[in-house]
Order: C-alpha cells, then structure tokens, then sequence
C-alpha cells in the first residue's frame, strides 16, 4: 500500500487469488439458492441471513481485488474485505434468533422457554445489533491506518465480538434448556408430529459454528494487528471462510421455511408443506390438493 494513504500495512501476507475465487463462487452459489428459497417460501426473516450471504462474497471479491494490487494495496478494497467479512456472521445469527421463536410458537412450548417469546427475539437481536454495530464500527475506524486508530478500532471490534459471544453463549443455553424441557414433558412432546427437533438440531449445529469462528475472531483480535492470526491467512480460512459457508449450506438443506409456515398464514414452504395456524394438538394429515398440512385433531 502507498505510504502517503497509511504508515502500517493491510496486509501481513499476499492475499490468495484461489481462496478467494473459491469462496467467491461457493458463497455467491449458496447465497443465490437462498435468495430462491427466500422468494418462494416469503420466510422474511431470512433476509438478514441472505444479505449476510452476499457480504461474504463481496468481501472475498475485495479480497481478489487486493491480490492483484500487491504489494501496493489500496484502502477501498481492504475495506470492503474487513467490514463484511466480519459483520456477516452477525447478520446469520439474527435470523437464527428469530427461527428459534417460531419453533416455539411451533409446538406450542412458550412454557418450557427460559424467556417469554414476545421478549426472545427482541433481546437477542438487540444484541445482535449491538454487536453488528460495534464491529463495524471498529473496522471503519481501524481502516484509517494510524496508529492510534488501529488500536482504538481493534478495542471497539473485539467488544463487539464480545458482546456478539456473550448473547449467542445465551442464545444456545436458552435453546438447550427449552430442548430439555420439552424432552422430559413427554405426553406434549409425544402428540407433536411435526419435525421441530430437526430443525433445533440444524441451529445447534450452526450456532456452534458461528460461536467457533466468533471466538478465533475474538483470539485474533486480542493479538492485535501484528499477532499470529492475523498474520497467517490460512487461520481466516479455516476459522472462518469454511465454517460460515457450512453454516448457510447447512441451513439451505433444512431450510426454515417448515418451521416458519405455520406463522405466515400456510403459505407453502420446502417441499410443497402447506402448515396451517391451529389450537390445540399438531398433526400431519393430507389437504384436499394432497399437499401436507398441520391441523388439529
């Protein structure tokens, strides 16, 4: 980079072009099915998720772009790369906090929930945003390339990633203890004949990943500019490129539109599932159209 734009440089290494075209293709690939599902199914919640999807490709494209620039790197480019790669995964998680409000409402088990479901979303995506907002923050300030600004942003970020560990630690334990809950209440949990549990696993699984790639951040950024993580590019990659992108495949095969269906009215969701808002027991049966429903007994 020029020394008149900054007195440190962006980057420790030369960015890889292959890993950038790689995650560009498979984040743009994904992202794009997403958009699909999103369309067809009107799960709106899922916006924050698809926007974050597209952050991840552009920011690897800032990536490409910086390898062709090396070794005289520019600010736009380093950027674009800083800021969206690292907010993205707090846009996945605010769609994952709504998700786990529809499956409560789902199987009707607003009693077996640590908090009440009118309050469960507004808290964590609070937080989310918070914490979105502190990040990005912390990069804006970061990019000017001081000295002093670099560690002014580098503090901000690592409160944001902080803050963003603290509520999805929250987050999992709320949906552990509900999981529990609903497990031991057996006479409830035996007349449900939709498939939440699948769907609560998926979140596991994809909130273990996040939380995996929010502490490397965390690690990373404690470090500081010139720490080992940073300064070897392979620890983004395998901390962060390869878990988000499993986190949006994994929640393209069990897609949340099912678990969603229930509260927008029936639309039709994956699969063709038409689930319909009842009282009482839920069970599957066939419409009329011979497309599935949930209805009461």
């Amino acid at each position: 980079m020029s020394d008149s734009e900054s007195d440190f440089e962006y980057y420790h290494y030369d960015p890889t072009m292959v890993g950038a075209v790689i995650f560009i293709v498979l984040f743009f690939t994904t992202t794009t099915l997403h958009s699909y599902q999103l369309l067809r199914t009107r799960v709106w919640f899922m916006i924050p998720f698809v926007i974050g999807g597209f952050f991840e490709s552009i920011g690897y494209i800032g990536r490409a772009i910086s390898h062709t620039q090396s070794p005289d790197w520019t600010l736009v480019p380093y950027l674009i790369q800083t800021l969206l790669l690292l907010v993205a995964p707090a846009l996945f998680a605010a769609s994952i906090y709504m998700e786990l409000s529809r499956i409560v409402i789902l199987v009707d088990g607003e009693s077996h929930i640590l908090i009440k479901k009118k309050w469960l979303t507004k808290i964590f995506v609070c937080g989310d945003v918070l914490s979105f907002f502190m990040q990005g923050a912390g990069g804006g300030i970061q990019s000017s390339g001081t000295a002093s600004s670099l560690d002014t942003g580098t503090h901000i970020i690592t409160g944001g990633l902080c803050v963003q560990v603290f509520f999805f630690a929250c987050f999992i334990i709320v949906a552990v203890h509900f999981d529990r809950a609903m497990a031991k209440d057996h006479a409830h949990s035996a007349q449900l004949a939709v498939p939440w549990r699948k769907h609560l696993i998926a979140m596991y699984i994809v909130s273990v990943l996040i939380m995996i790639r929010s502490v490397f951040r965390v690690v990373e950024y404690i470090q500081g500019f010139s720490g080992y993580l940073l300064s070897h590019e392979v620890y983004l990659y395998v901390f962060d490129s390869v878990l988000m992108f499993a986190v949006m495949v994994i929640l393209n095969v069990v897609h949340p539109s099912e678990v969603a269906a229930l509260t927008n009215g029936g639309n039709v969701a994956k699969n063709g599932w038409k689930m319909e808002r009842v009282t009482g027991n839920h069970q599957r049966v066939m419409s009329d159209n011979s497309e599935s429903a949930i209805t009461a007994p």
